[in-house]
């Protein structure tokens, strides 16, 4: 089953929706298929035990407690450390994928989106 095809959908927006103790709700996380600068292809690895990566993702809202990250930053989640997505819809139509993402596997933060989602020039 893809990715697309597991996500939940709500009619409820996405920006309403606040975390509970130190959890963090998370966007823009990207399942396809990528190039490195290099121009290494990694499949993609949606649903398969091979080729299984970190995952960047922008923080979208933080729990009460959550001191590491920040509304905004972007993250680097260890693999397979986060939910299935829900596929919200705001008020203004838009409809965004929403996840929730282990705190303790985040493996580091930028306050940018990283030029290389692979990783590999991210930490150079």
């Amino acid at each position: 089953m893809s990715e697309r095809g597991s996500l939940i959908r709500y009619n409820t927006d996405y920006r309403k929706i606040k975390p509970t103790k130190n959890n963090i709700l998370v966007t823009d996380m990207d399942f396809q298929e990528r190039v490195t600068a290099s121009g290494i292809i990694l499949a993609n690895d949606d649903m398969k035990s091979h080729g299984i990566r970190p995952r960047w993702c922008r923080v979208q809202a933080v729990g009460p407690t959550q001191e590491d990250v920040q509304v905004g930053e972007w993250i680097l989640v260890s693999h397979g450390r986060w939910t299935r997505g829900l596929d919200m819809t705001g008020d203004d139509g838009i409809t965004v994928t929403v996840r929730l993402v282990d705190p303790k596997d985040v493996i580091m933060a930028s306050p940018d989106k990283p030029h290389d989602m692979t990783m590999a020039n991210t930490i150079s």
